[in-house]
């Protein structure tokens, strides 16, 4: 035989080997990441992707998701909801089995009927207005509560613990805002306490003159605001600056951000500003060593951060104990069993909701920082 015939037999052979080698490389586990990675909201972006990566990082060195590592893939919606479309559609398109997201209820909606279509299951950790999950869709579910929850809390902190008796909701007209300015307003109305105004603003919105000065018109000595932080911020700066120093400001899990100081323009401005927010799951037990090392990398886990982490434990979760990276037997998995996470043991119900939700509220103060503070009495 001629050394030609050998070298085309070895290459021949190795050609073989590779491409029977290729065959058993372990496969992915593509998991989306979905929220507003880029825009005035892109903190709570990468609050979502902290909090997904580490997650990721840790499953994987513990044997991954059936046998295989999980791999993620970022989607940024800028909490528009024809850009979320358009980032679900690339969702399924890339064949993931899961979606972490998205943040924006306005985004969240629209996205689900894709995801939807596609038997790709979704968990959002941030999404709070009811139809995300009052839709049908059997594997849309939330790792947060929902606005007629949060709106109760905040409804009865008004009344109970601040004492208003002059109350302004103000929303931002989109639907996470205004739906959760609604609630509050409905259980003020429950309550005995009607609002004396009730506003909208527009996102993106910077000069409040006008509104400030229908809130003073009606003597509030409460303003609640149902809304992200890139308006609440301004808001309570220019009521500051125009003299209503007195009237207590409220708002909600849209605000839970560093960001807000910023938008503000200062620690000042946000000192003694309430907010309602899940409680706080860097103090649980189970987040102990999780937040220890985001601390270790100088990263602090504020607000969505281990609600993201929290989500890609209960995909895996799902998908390991259904033996099955379909959706659709993971959403069945997930409402039949109980599923531990760093935010402590998670359930849902029949719809996607948590079984147990637990608004409380907090408080910011003049160092930029907010703290949970006791429950009302």
């Amino acid at each position: 035989m001629s050394q030609t015939f050998y070298r085309k037999g070895f290459l021949a052979l190795a050609v073989a080997t590779a491409m029977g080698a290729a065959t058993f490389v372990q496969a992915d586990v593509k998991i989306g990441v979905a929220g507003p990675m880029t825009g005035a909201n892109a903190s709570f972006g990468l609050q979502y992707m902290k909090g997904a990566q580490a997650a990721a990082d840790a499953i994987n060195a513990a044997g991954g998701v059936n046998g295989e590592k999980i791999v993620l893939v970022q989607g940024d919606d800028a909490c528009e909801p024809k850009q979320a479309v358009a980032v679900a559609n690339k969702m399924s398109e890339a064949k993931v089995a899961g979606v972490v997201g998205h943040f924006c209820s306005s985004s969240t909606i629209p996205a689900s009927k894709v995801y939807d279509e596609a038997g790709i299951i979704a968990i959002t950790p941030g999404s709070t207005n009811p139809t995300v999950t009052e839709s049908g869709y059997d594997a849309m579910f939330r790792m947060c509560g929902r606005d007629d929850q949060q709106g109760v809390v905040a409804g009865d902190y008004i009344v109970d613990v601040l004492k208003g008796k002059k109350i302004a909701v103000i929303n931002d007209k989109d639907t996470y805002g205004k739906g959760l300015a609604d609630a509050t307003a409905k259980q003020l109305t429950a309550r005995g306490v009607k609002p004396v105004l009730e506003e909208g603003l527009t996102r993106g919105e910077k000069d409040f003159s006008a509104l400030v000065t229908k809130i003073r018109s009606v003597g509030a000595d409460v303003v609640y605001f149902g809304g992200l932080h890139p308006e609440a911020g301004p808001l309570v700066r220019q009521l500051r600056e125009q003299g209503l120093k007195d009237v207590k400001f409220m708002s909600d899990d849209g605000v839970v951000t560093d960001e807000l100081v910023t938008t503000a323009g200062g620690a000042q401005y946000v000192d003694g500003v309430y907010m309602t927010f899940g409680a706080d799951p860097r103090v649980l037990p189970d987040s102990k060593a999780v937040v220890e090392q985001f601390r270790k990398s100088g990263y602090e886990p504020e607000g969505y951060t281990l609600y993201a982490y929290a989500s890609v434990q209960a995909l895996a979760a799902g998908f390991n104990g259904a033996k099955s990276n379909k959706g659709e037997d993971a959403a069945k998995f997930l409402k039949s069993h109980d599923i531990s996470t760093v935010m402590g043991t998670k359930a849902w119900d029949a719809k996607g909701d948590l079984k147990v939700s637990d608004y409380v509220v907090y408080q910011w103060d003049a160092n930029g920082k907010y703290h949970q503070l006791e429950k009302q009495k």
